[in-house]
């Protein structure tokens, strides 16, 4: 009997110990990204890129991403979900560390590694929790997709403070970053540890992969994956740079940055358990896609202050809302941990590679334009294109 309670408490610790561990996980998928944004002007400054090469710098990430992606679920394979993951952390780890060197050569490698470890983590965090959570999928995507908005936004907001107040330079305020990831690399040791006899790999299953990239649902999600994270990217890169232009300080635009993401974590949460409980998702996608196109398009009248908060509130909603949204298709629509796998990796190394070009081709537009409002009606053009794949795949079939 005593042995039987033991046991009991050691599951029950080691399941509050993997909740912790998702989170933390969910902690080191952002802020690494967005911490950039507020600072792209100063980087800038400090190591000599035109616009174009610095939306390269914030498109490196997904680069990784899209060459990652595929391949994660086979290293899960011959390794586990969860040394996988661990790994993923210690490359994120080493990334922030090279990158905070002021030489463009280790900013530009030191993010590769970044987004190499961040894939890692985008990949099998769905994954896992399919696998772990399979009756409360929902409500741990919100649990997780909400921890990453948290922490995205936090490191919007005290990117300049860092920098600037306290005087750690571009540089320092980059690197902090790194904590989370100490302590995440920490708390998946102690998993792995205490927990082999149940470490997971994914299932080589390559019938069902190639059934995967056939799919034409898969290639929707995969649309609607990508097209949704080009908005997001664009945004965490230029938003603060299109504010500034208004006559706003970096500063206070690097905070309207991060009001951005606090005004989507209510969404980033509550989709994914709405989305859990319909058969359908085709009306949260329409009106996540109209909050978008609205929200981009009152960047237009940028000059107007209450119609510049009005747009970052619509724009927050659809971000926030989007991306949860999209990881729930990717539990929703399959029938296993397996075929979860497949799909998440082909959505994101597809859709990424798609989101890729968009922070680098918005600079490419401003470089010849010298102005915003092209760049701001492709966002709205492209807020079209995430609303229709949306759609597309909320209607209730499997891949």
């Amino acid at each position: 009997m005593e042995l039987q309670q033991s046991k009991g408490n050691k599951k029950s610790l080691y399941f509050v110990l993997l909740i912790m561990g998702i989170v933390l996980v969910a902690f080191n998928l952002r802020p690494a990204i967005t911490s950039v944004g507020p600072l792209v002007g100063i980087i800038q400054e400090d190591v000599g890129l035109s616009h174009w090469s610095a939306g390269l710098l914030m498109s490196i990430p997904l680069i990784s991403f899209a060459v990652m992606s595929s391949l994660v679920p086979k290293i899960a394979h011959r390794l586990t979900n969860e040394k996988t993951l661990l790994l993923g952390l210690v490359i994120l780890l080493i990334g922030i560390c090279i990158r905070s060197i002021s030489m463009t050569v280790f900013l530009f490698s030191g993010t590769l590694l970044v987004g190499v470890g961040i894939a890692i983590g985008n990949v099998l965090l769905p994954v896992v929790v399919k696998e772990k959570f399979p009756q409360k999928f929902g409500l741990m995507t919100s649990v997780y997709s909400s921890s990453m908005g948290l922490f995205a936004s936090l490191a919007s907001g005290i990117s300049i403070p860092l920098a600037h107040d306290l005087q750690f330079g571009w540089q320092g305020a980059l690197i902090v970053w790194g904590i989370p990831a100490v302590i995440a690399i920490i708390v998946w040791v102690l998993l792995i540890k205490g927990n082999p006899a149940h470490s997971n790999k994914v299932k080589n299953v390559s019938t069902s992969a190639n059934r995967t990239w056939r799919s034409p649902l898969a290639w929707k999600i995969a649309l609607f994956m990508g097209f949704q994270s080009c908005l997001f990217y664009i945004t965490m890169s230029w938003l603060p740079e299109i504010i500034h232009n208004y006559g706003i300080s970096r500063g206070a635009a690097g905070w309207l940055l991060s009001l951005t993401q606090i005004i989507g974590l209510p969404a980033s949460f509550l989709v994914p358990i709405i989305a859990g409980r319909l058969r359908s998702q085709v009306w949260i996608a329409c009106v996540l896609g109209m909050c978008s196109i609205v929200g981009y398009g009152g960047l237009l009248l940028g000059s107007s202050y209450p119609i510049l908060i009005m747009s970052i509130v619509l724009i927050g909603l659809a971000l926030g809302g989007n991306f949860p949204l999209a990881l729930s298709y990717i539990g929703i629509r399959t029938r296993n941990a397996g075929q979860s796998a497949e799909l998440s990796g082909m959505a994101q190394s597809t859709g990424y590679l798609l989101a890729a070009v968009g922070p680098i081709f918005i600079g490419y537009l401003y470089d010849m334009s010298h102005m915003w409002t092209v760049p701001i009606i492709t966002l709205m053009i492209v807020s079209v294109l995430v609303m229709t794949f949306g759609m597309l795949s909320g209607r209730d079939q499997y891949i």
